[in-house]
């Protein structure tokens, strides 16, 4: 994977070079490391605020070329509004900002962490370093004649000048692999159908093996041993067999219960026989959004070596309309021994989830199961595309990864489960039928992945309002967001992973 900048952590005293970066506050006050980096050009800042209308707001910008008073080639100023109760996701929008006013491929910048009452913690710096690289990110890979400026921060060094050198490169480390790991989850959503489909996906998955992650591929034949009919019955037919990865990091108590995750990996979703319209189509290369949340998640735990069990599963397949494709009428038999129905093949998500859920929930005994799935469009008609959908049948869990939606700005609204939506699911041919219809399209799939968690505690979240295709953000300017990563990356460590 390549670095689109390249961020290191030096003494507030390191004297700036190339783009020097600074915040103030809403009264356009600088701290004192600040001040004395500043010199004469402080009076050159207050100018250009007046003639720019320069608040000071929390995230905006004043960007100052050449600035008289200072060697260096450009000032940029970052508001931090009032200075007080900043949250993780300002830092994290700073770093964002700055990335985005960055426009030279060879560019030194210095970063000043330095607010106008204090200088920023080892976490908040690293924060807007994090802000930084996953700004920049681009996916650029199959351009092979690029506008001008396109690529223009690919080789930008940044320079976040602490107070606390040492403490925010221990706080970096573990924290850049994060930052990885969303790169990587965006990398498979931005991906072409025609090169990631099913096979390749399980391949670039086996690569975590050289994190020391145990990696096990199923194949049809696997699977069908297994009785994973409800996943197959999705897959038979494309030409591209189904896949099912099983990934397992070791990293608690050895014996020990892990937590699980597991992911919807549709390469490509025509609708089967229930065909789409052609329209945006061909966004459903990203119907894989949840699988690769979960090997991003994977990357991550395994990388910064967390105190975990982990379990990541994958269910992988492409929903294609050929001459042995499922039909609607059909009946399958899913791994839990249920059958289900097929009303509509679009509907195929939630039969890929089943088999899979069932088998992590049967085989690792997990301690809670989420599963993260771009499931319906549904979700996205209730909350657009600013929350995840959450569903849970465990409350502690919910409150968990409400609060870590929170703290990481990959934020989930929870929606209700209940049995009177089961009368929609119900099928008088089999144990249930695919879908239930227009009304609460998303709680009732929830319903229905809620027949193969065997008990366990579980959270499912439909992410196809915010794993693609969704608005830019600060920290974000890819199709793929690589949404959930960081958000179940702190559930994990702020609740399941042994303290140190």
């Amino acid at each position: 994977m390549s670095d689109a900048v390249k961020v290191g952590f030096v003494p507030l005293s390191t004297a700036p070079r190339g783009v020097l970066v600074v915040f103030c506050d809403d009264t356009l006050k600088f701290g004192s490391p600040t001040r004395k980096a500043l010199g004469e050009a402080a009076g050159t800042v207050k100018r250009a605020a007046a003639a720019n209308q320069f608040k000071g707001k929390n995230g905006s910008i004043l960007d100052i070329p050449a600035p008289e008073g200072i060697k260096i080639q450009r000032l940029i100023v970052v508001g931090a509004g009032k200075g007080s109760g900043l949250k993780e996701t300002d830092f994290l929008k700073f770093g964002g900002v700055i990335a985005g006013r960055l426009n030279g491929a060879s560019e030194q910048v210095t970063v000043l962490a330095d607010l106008p009452d204090d200088a920023m913690t080892a976490e908040q710096a690293v924060s807007v370093a994090s802000g930084l690289r996953l700004r920049v990110y681009k996916f650029t890979r199959y351009k092979t004649k690029k506008k001008d400026g396109e690529d223009a921060t690919l080789r930008a060094e940044v320079s976040i000048a602490v107070g606390d050198v040492n403490a925010a490169r221990k706080a970096w480390a573990p924290e850049a692999q994060i930052v990885d790991g969303v790169i990587i989850a965006r990398e498979l959503v931005n991906e072409p159908p025609n090169i990631l489909y099913p096979e390749e996906f399980a391949r670039r998955a086996s690569q975590l093996k050289k994190l020391g992650v145990d990696v096990e591929v199923l194949d049809v034949k696997a699977m069908t041993k297994l009785g994973m009919g409800a996943l197959l019955g999705v897959a038979q037919g494309s030409a591209r067999p189904g896949r099912t990865v099983i990934m397992r990091w070791n990293g608690g108590k050895r014996g020990g219960q892990p937590v699980a995750f597991v992911g919807k990996g549709v390469c490509f979703d025509t609708g089967g026989i229930s065909i789409k319209g052609a329209a945006s189509m061909e966004d459903m290369k990203g119907d894989m959004g949840g699988a690769a949340c979960v090997v991003g998640l994977m990357h991550a735990l395994a990388a910064r070596k967390a105190k975990v069990n982990a379990v990541g599963a994958i269910g992988l397949v492409e929903n294609m309309p050929d001459g042995n494709a499922q039909r609607p009428g059909d009946i399958v038999t899913s791994m839990s021994g249920q059958t289900i129905e097929i009303i509509n093949t679009d509907a195929e998500g939630r039969l890929v989830l089943a088999d899979v859920l069932w088998y992590v929930a049967k085989k690792f005994k997990p301690q809670f199961m989420v599963d993260l799935a771009t499931l319906t469009g549904a979700i996205m008609v209730a909350l657009g595309t600013e929350h995840a959908g959450m569903f849970s049948n465990n409350d502690e869990l919910a409150e968990r990864i409400s609060k870590a939606g929170q703290e990481t700005g990959e934020k989930v609204w929870r929606m209700p489960l209940g049995p009177e939506y089961d009368k929609q699911i119900d099928s008088q041919f089999a144990d249930m039928k695919n879908t239930g219809g227009r009304n609460g399209g998303s709680i009732t799939a929830a319903q229905f992945l809620q027949r193969f968690v065997d008990g366990t505690p579980w959270a499912h979240l439909d992410i196809a309002g915010t794993a693609m295709g969704a608005p830019k953000t600060d920290i974000n300017h890819s199709w793929g967001s690589g949404y959930g990563v960081r958000l179940l990356e702190r559930l994990v460590a702020e609740h399941y992973e042994a303290k140190k």
